[in-house]
């Protein structure tokens, strides 16, 4: 018994020539790590790596799908950055991503200080997350319903108020804040979890030994609490950033054709429609590679700006 364990433990013996040949337990260990690991990395490379090199070669080509593809080099890169359309896109993308994240966390993380304060919370619990992992296109058919400007929700601001009911996915100026309260609700209750989660984990001690030192309920939040979720709250922002930036099914089931005057057109939006709307592969790739810097440059800046308030308990930044 105690030889087979250490024939297990051992990871290679000496050979006379003085190579370390490994042993035989090691390589079948490691050709089961490979079986596990392989249908992952199988998956990775024919649903991410193919198509993310596909698109970079289409980025620089002109391809309707059917006929034969040609080079234009950076051409398709020119009149996308010239294209009214991708610039009405990057800008309706970043009002939703400054709009919904700052709200969406804000809300998140009262909504989770106030359940903390509670004994029984998981009914509340399956209430917020409900919409998490209810289909994106159900919830927007739902809030489209809601939404009409005969729905529920303009019925109720015309009685309550006494004014004329609210064209929400019609009007220009209030399509795009349609799709801001769609995509808040839908996923504040992930980060409601994630919050609450962080809240549980801070060390009570902290919090007695603020409140001796006469700390009241703002300043616990505000100084102690709010700095200690500073690390989890930079997470949950660079996450809801990126899907910002990603955002399509709302609006493709929302609001039709992108809303009124292209009102709610997303990059994401504007690729679908380059590509399968009107077979331009070449443009759409290239838009989508502009998205790709877009991301990286957000996410930069957000990395950049963490040393100002995320605080580590450990100092590091």
């Amino acid at each position: 018994m105690l030889d087979r364990l250490s024939t297990r433990d051992a990871p290679s013996v000496n050979t006379p020539g003085g190579l370390r040949k490994e042993s035989a337990w090691r390589r079948k260990d490691r050709r089961w790590g490979y079986l596990f690991v392989g249908p992952q990395l199988i998956g990775m490379v024919v649903f991410v790596l193919l198509p993310f090199v596909g698109s970079l070669v289409l980025a620089f080509a002109s391809w309707d799908g059917l006929s034969e593809l040609t080079w234009v080099g950076f051409d398709n890169f020119v009149s996308q950055l010239q294209d009214p359309l991708l610039l009405r896109s990057i800008v309706n993308t970043l009002l939703i991503a400054l709009i919904t994240v700052p709200i969406g966390l804000g809300f998140s993380v009262i909504i989770a200080v106030a359940l903390e304060k509670l004994k029984t919370r998981t009914l509340y619990l399956v209430l917020f997350f409900a919409p998490v992992v209810t289909s994106t296109v159900a919830v927007a058919m739902i809030w489209q319903q809601m939404l009409r400007a005969d729905g529920v929700l303009s019925t109720a601001i015309a009685t309550i108020f006494g004014v004329a009911p609210p064209d929400w996915l019609g009007d220009p100026s209030l399509a795009l804040i349609a799709v801001c309260i769609v995509s808040i609700w839908a996923s504040m209750g992930l980060n409601v979890i994630i919050f609450l989660a962080g809240l549980q984990n801070i060390s009570a001690s902290v919090i007695e030994a603020a409140k001796l030192d006469g700390a009241g309920a703002f300043t616990l939040f505000w100084r102690i609490r709010m700095p200690l979720l500073s690390p989890i709250i930079f997470f949950s922002s660079v996450i809801a950033f990126i899907s910002s930036l990603q955002t399509f099914d709302v609006v493709f089931v929302l609001t039709a054709n992108a809303g009124p005057d292209n009102a709610t057109r997303t990059i994401v939006y504007h690729i679908y429609d380059l590509g399968f709307g009107r077979f331009q592969f070449g443009p759409s790739s290239a838009a989508a590679v502009i998205l790709l810097v877009l991301t990286l440059v957000v996410t930069a800046v957000q990395f950049g700006a963490q040393k100002k308030f995320v605080h580590y308990e450990d100092g590091a930044a």
